[in-house]
């Protein structure tokens, strides 16, 4: 398999245009609708959607067009999440879907709509669809507009995250991710598309990106907050003409989806450190999940990690207040490779562990079992605070 590279995305894979344009849904004046297309001649499709009970309406729509596992295109925009807007918001996105059919000539049920912004607020209708037409004017398969549709979709985000890999047997794997702050997933993080032109059906894609999903999207919390609009599709155009096996397709899909996670890891709200969690020795798989992803959301042990403080009473107390099996007596507590607690006792000085650069590793041993789970997350910090307090004015 082939390292993934982050000059190309969605337009990587043969088969596929896109374009991202300034429609005038973001004040600034700044790129905020995002067009990718499928030229088949495939249109398989699957997607995952925020677990989030309060969901927003493209989410809604999208979820119910999936169910015929094809799509013709996806139209994103930033700016606004057309969340908790009532009828009329799911009145917009059903609007959406049909402008993009019509300047595409193709049926609204083959439309993926996602947004992403403040919740609460309608879109501006006329500049969203008048932003449709000209994005499909300049649809392209050329690298920059694979880019400009991910610039399109960021919020608060700092840069464009885009990742591609490419199978030695002719067949490749694309994707743009946007994310930084309310990242909990527990289905996908925010908005990403992923393509392929891969010869693969829908409902092997489905089962391929829920495999993937699992182990890398739902692998992050950055705050425990898990968002109204997280959305991840995947489409597959056939270009190539290549058909792969279930495992070659679905590593290289978690190649592409795990490189993407890292940026958004490395891009979210005011991080200054970027910290692994793994859990080792638990009872099962979903029971190291459980731990580390309670270490993971915790404000004491995110707070310490910020000041550079390697606070291992901290880790313990998280892992303890986690709803998995734990065993203090065997509890050990690794942190940048020091062994600052085992056996239900301190193991070393805490200032023997490093924490002056960016990238923290901390490895918790249950011993209790085979089960094992890795979470990325980050630190907070007051950046994270002052950017979220003022997120909405």
């Amino acid at each position: 398999m082939n390292n993934p590279v982050r000059d190309k995305g969605v337009t990587g894979p043969k088969g596929f245009k896109a374009a991202g344009v300034a429609a005038g849904i973001k004040e600034s004046g700044a790129l905020d609708l995002a067009l990718v297309v499928n030229e088949g001649p495939g249109q398989a499709a699957a997607g995952v959607f925020t677990t989030n009970q309060v969901k927003a309406a493209p989410v809604l729509w999208s979820q119910q067009v999936l169910k015929e596992r094809k799509l013709n295109a996806v139209v994103l925009n930033s700016g606004g999440a057309n969340a908790c807007t009532g009828p009329e918001g799911f009145q917009d996105t059903h609007a959406t879907a049909e402008k993009v059919a019509e300047v595409l000539g193709v049926g609204a049920i083959e439309v993926a709509v996602c947004s992403t912004g403040l919740i609460g607020e309608r879109l501006p209708m006329d500049n969203l669809k008048a932003g449709i037409e000209v994005a499909a004017k300049e649809l392209d398969s050329t690298t920059e507009a694979g880019l400009h549709a991910a610039t399109a979709v960021m919020t608060t985000d700092t840069r464009p995250k885009q990742s591609f890999a490419a199978h030695p047997d002719g067949w490749s794997v694309g994707g743009f991710v946007k994310g930084a702050g309310m990242l909990a997933p527990n289905m996908a993080t925010m908005l990403s598309v992923i393509t392929t032109d891969a010869v693969i059906d829908g409902d092997a894609l489905d089962a391929a990106l829920r495999a993937t999903t699992a182990k890398t999207y739902d692998r992050l919390d950055v705050d425990g907050g898990t968002s109204t609009n997280d959305t991840v599709l995947v489409l597959a155009s056939g270009a190539s003409g290549i058909t792969p096996s279930a495992e070659d397709f679905q590593q290289l899909l978690t190649v592409v989806a795990g490189d993407l996670v890292k940026q958004l890891q490395g891009d979210a709200e005011g991080v200054t450190k970027e910290i692994s969690i793994t859990v080792n020795g638990a009872v099962d798989e979903a029971e190291a999940v459980v731990v580390a992803k309670t270490v993971a959301e915790d404000n004491l042990v995110k707070t310490a990690l910020f000041g550079s403080d390697p606070n291992w009473g901290r880790v313990a107390m998280a892992v303890g207040r986690s709803q998995a099996t734990v065993d203090q007596h065997k509890l050990g507590i690794t942190i940048n490779g020091v062994t600052l607690f085992s056996d239900g006792h301190k193991a070393a000085d805490r200032s023997e562990a490093d924490l002056s650069g960016r990238d923290i590793e901390i490895v918790v041993d249950l011993n209790l079992g085979d089960g094992t789970a890795t979470v990325l997350t980050t630190d907070l910090s007051h950046a994270y605070v002052e950017e979220n307090s003022a997120y909405s004015s």
